[in-house]
């Protein structure tokens, strides 16, 4: 079976323009282009039209997805992935609504309040044994110890750091700024300063961390959402700094 353009805009919920233009950076081919000039779809094509939508969902641009796509060459195991995380962000939302209907429900009947109940379903845990698999358990420990240590207040500082240096750097790129510039590079120092409080990464690491800032949907959209391609930017400018300053 094969959809046109038109049917697929429809049923996708987008346009034929924004097929046109995935079609134009080489994300989404059509599976052939009738005499008419028309562009039509396979199931093939559907397939991989839902994995680009389920990734921009996650907040992810355009470059990062074709990242995703072209080293997920395994069709059936990537929408395994990705169902993986659904029913994942399903559980946690479910948790979570959950948790604010029973706050509604004893604050309206003057009842005690179960800290247990509030906050269930907000776990920043998720991700402890990728951490350890990934840098070592002493690297894990050693990060939550020293947040956990934080104020709430010096919490928010460091994580308005954090934003901060992203959103200088997403600028930049937009400037048409080199990655090794001084610009760029004074940016990345307090990346990595920020970084040290938590971990100290050596050269290897840090690049790697770039990488995982590319390849690891969850960490590119964090970067992507202030502008298509700041996660890739990012990761050339830790490349840079990692290869000049560390050993």
């Amino acid at each position: 079976m094969e959809w046109s353009i038109q049917d697929i805009a429809r049923l996708a919920g987008t346009t034929s323009r924004t097929l046109r233009h995935y079609d134009d950076v080489g994300l989404l081919k059509p599976s052939r282009i009738g005499s008419n000039g028309y562009r039509y779809y396979d199931q093939a094509a559907l397939v991989r039209l839902q994995r680009i939508l389920l990734l921009r969902e996650l907040g992810l641009g355009l470059p990062a997805i074709a990242e995703v796509l072209e080293g997920q060459r395994d069709t059936t195991q990537a929408l395994r992935t990705h169902l993986s995380w659904l029913r994942e962000e399903r559980h946690r939302l479910e948790r979570r609504i959950q948790s604010v209907e029973t706050t509604i429900h004893k604050m309206t009947r003057g009842e005690a309040l179960m800290a247990e109940e509030i906050l269930d379903g907000f776990d920043h845990s998720q991700h402890e044994q990728e951490v350890v698999e990934r840098w070592g358990r002493e690297a894990h420990d050693e990060s939550t110890r020293k947040w956990a240590a934080l104020s709430r207040e010096a919490q928010r500082e460091r994580m308005a750091e954090h934003e901060h240096v992203a959103q200088a750097l997403a600028e930049a790129r937009g400037r048409g700024e080199d990655v090794a510039s001084d610009t760029v590079q004074s940016l990345v120092r307090r990346h990595y300063t920020w970084t040290s409080f938590f971990w100290t990464p050596n050269r290897e690491a840090y690049i790697n961390l770039g990488e995982m800032y590319v390849r690891d949907s969850r960490f590119a959209a964090v970067y992507e959402r202030h502008a298509e391609g700041t996660a890739g930017f990012i990761r050339d400018a830790m490349r840079v700094f990692a290869e000049k300053h560390l050993t």
